[in-house]
């Protein structure tokens, strides 16, 4: 599946040769919008893997708009900034407001094509990354949860640190249910609906 661009100029002459030089390449262009506002309102729609948007517009320019896209949106897009104008100010500016890529205009295809590559690829690292973080964060909560119960049974059922654990893995194995989940009901439920035993009883 060809990834999905959206393309933001005030020239509708622009946006046709960009238009152009995209599909030659076999991308897919969803959409395109003359300024900011329409970029913000067609990103929330659509959902684009990349945005390829001009600085310079009228109602609201390149930069404002990303700074929006970058708040609201929840699904990250790529965004290939397009401009006449190449200040250190402008590229900082761009930067801040998490561009991934930043071209200067007039755009060839020999330009464009490789930006729209690099500024894809990176889009695929940082969906990754959060991917690796979200798993990552989930572990940690399963393992604070196990932790938790495992206390309540030290506690409640008079064991050791080991021996909870231990009932936990065989309780867990016994009824099928990951050790996260099985804590997550004790604590809800409370101990006695798993373990009618008190230690040495």
């Amino acid at each position: 599946m060809s990834a999905s661009i959206v393309v933001v100029d005030d020239d509708p002459i622009i946006r046709l040769d960009i238009r152009e030089m995209l599909e030659e390449e076999g991308y897919h262009v969803a959409g395109e919008a003359k300024n900011g506002e329409e970029a913000v309102e067609l990103v929330a729609n659509l959902k684009p893997d990349l945005v390829i948007m001009d600085v310079k517009m009228p109602k609201m320019n390149g930069i404002k708009a990303t700074q929006i896209i970058r708040r609201l949106q929840e699904r990250d897009t790529s965004i290939l900034l397009l401009t006449a104008y190449s200040q250190k100010e402008l590229v900082q500016e761009a930067r801040e407001a998490g561009v991934s890529a930043y071209l200067v205009k007039p755009v060839s295809e020999e330009d464009l094509i490789p930006a729209v590559e690099i500024a894809l690829s990176q889009r695929e690292k940082m969906a990754s990354l959060k991917k690796d973080l979200e798993a990552l964060k989930r572990s940690i909560d399963d393992r604070k949860l196990v932790e938790k119960a495992k206390g309540t049974l030290m506690k409640e059922l008079a064991l050791s640190e080991d021996e909870a654990y231990c009932k936990l893995r065989e309780v867990s194995m016994a009824e099928r249910i990951q050790m996260p989940q099985l804590a997550q009901r004790i604590l809800s439920d409370g101990v006695k609906p798993w373990f009618s035993q008190k230690k040495n009883a």
